[in-house]
């Protein structure tokens, strides 16, 4: 039976068990996971890790279209024109990206971030509830700053059917694999 594990990943750690600074290992002293994709070291939230190369490949592979939702802190107010052009694709340097599902969301109840999202009182920010179907090398940073807009903060909350729900920063649990992969 294949092993899944759910990974709140903090800010500031990298997605591998070895390296300068922060790792995997610090959190999960589980042998012979992997992670199932990747999360740049200054975003957070869920980190899938198998031992199972086929579920991996299902997970982290972009042909197999698995939905990823972010909560996306970014500097400014986006209206919905601006919107609209992440529902239809934004076209980046490494191509056009698929069209992501948006909508501006109140500041979500999350854990504080360490270190804190710098705060201008000049410039206001907003949130926004993105999910996309493919997870190019920092896309969603790429997507919101393609329309004007920098990532402050990201998080991951959800791939597939799996979500952070009840996970706190640092923390891992064990998860069903059968019939979720979708």
């Amino acid at each position: 039976m294949a092993r899944l594990i759910l990974f709140n990943k903090p800010f500031n750690v990298l997605t591998q068990f070895s390296g300068e600074g922060e790792t995997l290992a610090d959190h999960i002293a589980v042998k012979n996971v992997y992670p199932a994709g990747r999360l740049d070291k200054d975003s957070e939230g869920l980190l899938l890790l198998t031992d199972d190369g086929k579920l991996q490949a299902r997970i982290a592979d972009p042909r197999f279209k698995l939905e990823k939702t972010y909560l996306v802190q970014v500097e400014g107010e986006p209206d919905e024109a601006a919107l609209d052009r992440l529902r239809r694709g934004i076209e980046l340097n490494d191509g056009p990206t698929r069209p992501a599902r948006v909508s501006r969301i109140d500041p979500p109840d999350l854990w504080p971030r360490t270190p804190p999202v710098r705060y201008r009182k000049s410039v206001p920010d907003s949130w926004l509830s993105l999910t996309i179907s493919e997870g190019r090398n920092r896309q969603v940073r790429r997507m919101t700053a393609a329309i004007g807009f920098p990532t402050l903060r990201l998080v991951r909350w959800r791939i597939g059917d799996w979500t952070l729900d009840g996970l706190a920063p640092g923390q891992w649990r064990d998860a069903p694999v059968a019939g979720r992969q979708r």
